[in-house]
């Protein structure tokens, strides 16, 4: 169906990005996940050419643009199976927390870093004995005078080793045995004494991420350093959650429909017993309900994506497009994979990696189990 979401300037936006994914992307990506890391001059391009944060205010060195200009970026990147260039992530995920909580101050000291490449960020929520449990975070950031001292660890950290900046989630204080009351978000910039880059982690998929563990051990930070006020992190972070959650959907949406593509076009190029595979029932009805389902929970994220852009709040549906739409982008990858035999285990063909890609998105930004309870208690379950 005909989308209405974008404007002809975002068209002419996802033409400018579609050009610099050929140029600076594309020739790059079996190097990049060879090495498990994308460059950083590919950040410093990227923010040159207006693509980090592209919504943000021009007075700190964005592009002026929306949300749907960074909407553009997810597609597009999922077209051509990046999932290592952790765009989205820096612009959409951590970014905005410095953008609506941080004051006068801290903007103008790292909001043009953000948008021109020079600083990488990431957030470190996930530990070792918590995930999606973000009352049960053991990181603690204790107040000495003028300073806070951070200790404790982190993992699964996406940007872990590229990141200049940190977003650490911490517990501190200020109301003792009130896990959602005492936690806390600091800026923690890289090169700070205590604070250690750990291991890169070897995952099943996005090879080209760096994923690592995040160290603090004894780690002092400037009070300056706090996002917003002490204890009011909880709250900071279930207001991001919402867009963080409908990032995921968006990359799972768009990575369903560029398998679904590609593995048309193999199923009409290869044959068996004397005719293209595609002229067998079989492959006919699969790929029916792959693009059935791709059409349904287009319009749904559309829908949802428009709603977000004029402000609506819509944890529910962001819960439900995380959980529908990564649910629905696994089965399609899945069936598609299946057409293409032996080939489709073979790390050389998008579809093998997009299959091992899609796996974490039921995980991270909170499970879909999770998603499952917060819709129920959305519906007065």
């Amino acid at each position: 169906m005909d989308r209405t979401l974008f404007s002809e300037e975002h068209e002419l936006f996802r033409k400018s990005f579609r050009k610099f994914l050929e140029k600076e992307v594309i020739p790059h990506q079996e190097r990049w996940r060879a090495s498990g890391i994308v460059d950083r001059d590919a950040w410093r391009k990227a923010g040159a050419e207006g693509f980090l944060c592209p919504w943000m205010e021009e007075q700190y060195g964005g592009a002026g643009g929306d949300f749907l200009h960074s909407v553009v970026i997810m597609e597009e990147m999922a077209k051509v199976y990046e999932s290592g260039f952790a765009i989205p992530l820096h612009s959409d995920v951590i970014v905005p927390y410095l953008h609506s909580f941080g004051n006068d101050a801290q903007k103008k000291k790292w909001l043009p870093g953000c948008a021109s490449g020079e600083l990488v960020t990431a957030i470190a929520m996930t530990e070792p004995g918590t995930g999606s449990d973000l009352a049960a975070v053991a990181t603690t950031a204790k107040r000495v005078g003028d300073e806070y001292v951070l200790n404790g660890s982190k993992t699964f950290i996406s940007n872990g080793i590229l990141c200049d900046l940190c977003i650490v989630v911490a517990k501190t204080e200020n109301a003792p045995g009130d896990p959602h009351r005492s936690m806390s978000l600091f800026v923690v910039e890289a090169g700070r004494p205590g604070f250690v880059k750990g291991k890169k982690l070897a995952k099943m998929g996005m090879a080209s991420q760096d994923t690592s563990e995040l160290h603090f051990e004894d780690c002092r930070i400037p009070v300056e350093n706090r996002l917003g006020d002490e204890g009011a992190g909880f709250l900071m972070l279930m207001q991001k959650l919402q867009q963080e959650r409908l990032v995921v959907a968006i990359g799972a949406q768009a990575c369903a429909e560029q398998v679904l593509a590609d593995t048309v076009r193999y199923t009409q190029e290869r044959t068996a017993f004397g005719k293209p595979i595609s002229k067998f029932q079989n492959t006919q009805f699969k790929l029916v309900e792959c693009a059935t389902e791709c059409e349904v929970g287009r319009a749904f994220l559309d829908k949802v994506v428009g709603e977000h852009v004029r402000g609506k709040y819509l944890v529910k549906e962001c819960s439900m497009a995380k959980l529908w739409q990564t649910e629905m982008s696994q089965r399609v990858i899945d069936t598609c994979l299946q057409f293409f035999g032996g080939y489709g285990y073979m790390l050389e063909y998008p579809v093998t990696r997009a299959f091992m890609d899609a796996r974490v998105q039921r995980i991270f930004a909170g499970t879909n189990e999770i998603m499952k309870i917060i819709v129920a208690k959305q519906m007065g379950l």
